[in-house]
């Protein structure tokens, strides 16, 4: 049968372990289940199809938007166990959807499998963690585990600063307060250069998009406070690179100062299919911003940071050739699966 309720979509995906699901005219519903994508056993969307699911959950501003610019992103809450992020666009004329799947519940750091050093940097007070990462590695589910710790263990005020709100907190110990760039704020930037005014303890940015908003998120973390934030990237090193080369070449050599001096951690992530491909196991590289690598950042030493990365493992630090390895010999992933995912598999140890 043909799938054209949104709820009947919605309640199908999160019963069956689905992370995202794509809209497109022509084609029945895809799911994206453990990283595979999976067609439903119905009949092609027709675009009217299409058309009417979106137009079912767009308010009118959403609406405007979309109509305004061909693309609307937003969450939408439509159950107590889940809510759901919605990225509306156009593809060959039509209107598309893609809705990620997000559980209301958080997880514990060690139900993602973050290690015991990950989930210490909850615990600083001052300085910027980066959970780096490509799309769909659970950067936002990590960042709300480190949120979480906080709420639940220290009294502070933490400002989140997102595009748009996929996780909506209940103060605990700590007042929560969420702004959504777009509704309750004009940009990352904006949000972050007033943030400082509103007496925040932690300060958590959704992403770093921007020359601005990398520049804000550096000074605020610079003035005392502790800022979590994610970047799409492919390593933890490579956060660093991308972080300076967004900057001029006459500032490149400030930023890796402020740099240098405000960095706590980088935390790289990707998920990795399981034994037998029945659902996806984290793996993880940390980068911690001890002395020695603070120096390497200051003199753009920065090829020289992956050698203390893999002798630092009393500081916290570990590449994701070593997590690979771990996760092999658990019995968690296949050899075969960690050659795969690895960036230098000749140093597995597995």
């Amino acid at each position: 049968m043909i799938r054209t309720d949104f709820q009947q979509i919605l309640e199908f995906a999160a019963q069956n372990e689905v992370s995202d699901v794509h809209l497109v005219a022509y084609h029945p519903p895809i799911f994206r289940i453990h990283g595979e994508l999976i067609l439903d056993q119905s009949d092609p969307l027709a675009p009217e199809d299409v058309q009417r699911l979106v137009d079912s959950i767009l308010n009118e501003k959403q609406r405007r938007i979309f109509e305004e610019t061909f693309e609307v992103e937003f969450s939408h809450f439509a159950s107590a166990d889940f809510h759901f992020r919605v990225n509306v666009h156009r593809e060959k004329g039509h209107v598309a959807a893609t809705i990620r799947i997000m559980p209301s519940q958080v997880r514990t750091g060690s139900e993602l499998g973050l290690t015991p050093g990950i989930l210490e940097l909850a615990r600083k007070r001052s300085g910027l963690v980066m959970i780096s990462g490509t799309a769909g590695s659970g950067k936002t589910t990590t960042l709300t585990a480190m949120v979480n710790i906080i709420n639940n263990e220290r009294r502070a005020k933490i400002i989140t600063i997102e595009d748009p709100i996929e996780f909506v907190y209940k103060s605990n110990k700590s007042l929560i307060v969420q702004r959504e760039v777009g509704t309750d704020t004009q940009s990352f930037a904006n949000a972050l250069k007033f943030a400082l005014r509103q007496d925040p303890d932690v300060v958590v940015v959704g992403e770093m998009r921007d020359l601005e908003s990398i520049s804000m998120a550096i000074t605020t973390a610079e003035t005392g406070h502790l800022v979590f934030t994610t970047l799409h990237s492919g390593s933890a090193v490579e956060s660093i690179n991308r972080i300076i080369d967004v900057f001029p070449a006459g500032k490149q050599e400030q930023i890796r100062v402020q740099l240098a001096d405000c960095l706590v951690a980088v935390v790289g992530q990707i998920l990795i299919p399981k034994k037998e491909y029945i659902g996806r196991v984290l793996a993880t590289e940390v980068l911690m911003g001890t002395l020695s690598v603070r120096n390497l950042i200051r003199r753009g030493a920065l090829g020289e940071i992956r050698g203390y990365m893999e002798s630092g493992e009393t500081d916290g630090m570990q590449t994701l050739e070593q997590s690979l390895s771990g996760l092999v010999n658990e019995g968690m992933i296949s050899k075969e699966t960690a050659l795969k995912y690895a960036r230098h598999p000749k140093l597995l140890q597995c």
